[in-house]
């Protein structure tokens, strides 16, 4: 892999949708950068420090968020000297993004009063009355034609349908859900999911006319839904639950064709590779690694005192035989929002594979096959898993720890990958939507990376041989 020098971030960072650039928050300062070169092709000054950044669909405006003025302010890749100020005033500014069509910024209150979409093409604006969340409770249909945003008056949950071009209200119909926690369109715009809080477990699918399809229950008497996500194939709908199991749900039927469940203790017969996390250590060998400009020198100098933190030591996976015990935790029952259940959930771009984790298992990631309906691998960590990402382009899955450690994951194999950064310990990273390269982040630096040689296509028996270091 090869890895560029780090550079400073305070806050979010994120690719442009047409994968040239890169949007980062240095305090009050917008920096773009080359993503090749990473050299700065503009700069912006906001008036406050940056909460969130957001890039519109065609790459050419960028929003930032300044949730503590609280504003909104907006600018333009090609035309420097244009900018767009949005202030609520008392009624404040909780979340803002950027509608399909690249012209209008929809921001929420303080409180939920109300949605308001803003044109930047004249100076109209459109009110929706008691969104029902500030962030969540949006979403817009691939082809970006229709909105659904959910709200709620008279203590009950409804489903609003807007043509992103007049952002006319379409139809409103109401909801079968206590509390609304969440709503999204399907892959092909055919229907539309919303599942209740986590005190309810209801799962429901509606098509675009209001029409209830399907009402699922998986069980009464329990902490409900946690995850919920569509395959990019737009077939299954994987549902994570805090019972601790994933069941997914065909497009056709609407009924469940599988359950996956998440034991503590894997026992045979499982044809999964259980992958774990065990330490190697060695002398810094900088050739293994390729560094961009003059960086390489720099880190042999300094490689070698810093240790660990430098680069100075490294890990591997070693493959386990069933059966094994996962490290797992007891979530605090006197406590809201228990750590227990499917936290993360995510599909692989071609629908074949999906991963989980289970927070009462933190350092476990379960990687399923959709296909064969089993449990393809298991990567246990020696940490808790901060974040993991599939490749946009193809069948490969990577994820951080907060340590100085990259993980990789494809159908041959699994790796580890150390980062030859001082003091570097990835907290985040998301991947170019090319998948091109991959954006690394620290506490407050970050660093790009990109992958030269990939794992074999055909590798040894998992079974019997552990992947180490690239």
């Amino acid at each position: 892999m090869e890895f560029t020098e780090p550079y400073k971030q305070t806050g979010p960072c994120c690719f442009s949708p047409d994968a040239r650039f890169l949007a980062v928050a240095v305090d009050y300062r917008l920096v773009v950068r080359d993503v090749v070169s990473l050299k700065v092709v503009q700069l912006f000054s906001c008036v406050d420090k940056i909460s969130s950044l957001e890039w519109a669909s065609d790459s050419e405006y960028i929003l930032c968020g300044l949730y503590k003025r609280p504003m909104v302010q907006a600018w333009s890749l090609s035309q420097p000297d244009w900018t767009c100020k949005i202030d609520e005033g008392p009624a404040g500014i909780a979340y803002a993004r950027w509608s399909p069509d690249s012209r209008h910024i929809l921001t929420t209150s303080e409180f939920q009063l109300r949605l308001t979409v803003w044109s930047l093409v004249n100076t109209a604006c459109v009110h929706v009355q008691w969104p029902k969340h500030a962030s969540r409770g949006v979403s817009f249909t691939k082809d970006g034609k229709f909105a659904a945003i959910s709200t709620r008056r008279d203590c009950k949950d409804y489903i609003n349908l807007l043509s992103c071009h007049s952002w006319e209200i379409m139809s409103v119909f109401a909801v079968d859900t206590v509390d609304l926690a969440g709503v999204e369109w399907s892959p092909d715009d055919s229907a539309i999911v919303v599942w209740d809080s986590l005190l309810e477990y209801k799962v429901l699918i509606y098509s675009p006319d209001g029409r209830c399809l399907f009402k699922y229950l998986a069980y009464e008497s329990g902490l409900g839904v946690k995850s919920v996500s569509w395959s990019p194939c737009g077939q299954f709908l994987a549902v994570g639950s805090y019972d601790q199991a994933v069941r997914t749900l065909n497009h056709l039927t609407w009924k469940t064709f599988a359950e996956f469940t998440h034991a503590a203790s894997i026992r045979s017969p499982c044809n999964a590779a259980i992958f774990k996390e065990v330490d190697d250590p060695w002398q810094l060998d900088m050739s293994e690694l390729c560094l961009s400009d003059g960086f390489s020198r720099n880190m042999q100098d300094n490689g070698a005192e810093n240790g660990t933190e430098g680069g100075g030591s490294r890990v591997k996976y070693a493959v386990m035989d069933v059966p094994i015990t996962l490290p797992s935790t007891k979530p605090a029952t006197d406590k809201p929002n228990p750590k227990q259940g499917i936290g993360m959930l995510s599909w692989s771009s071609d629908s074949h594979y999906f991963f989980t984790r289970n927070d009462n298992m933190p350092t476990a990631l379960w990687i399923w096959d959709i296909c064969r309906l089993e449990l393809a691998a298991v990567l246990v960590q020696k940490d808790p898993i901060r974040a993991a990402a599939w490749d946009p382009t193809c069948t490969r899955l990577v994820l951080c720890t907060e340590s100085p450690h990259l993980y990789m994951w494809t159908p041959s194999g699994a790796c580890c990958v150390n980062i030859p950064l001082p003091n570097f310990r990835i907290v985040d990273l998301k991947w170019n939507s090319d998948g091109s390269c991959l954006l690394l982040k620290d506490r407050d630096s970050f660093c790009c990376a990109a992958i030269v040689s990939a794992l074999p296509e055909e590798g040894p028996d998992q079974s019997d041989e552990s992947s180490e270091d690239e």
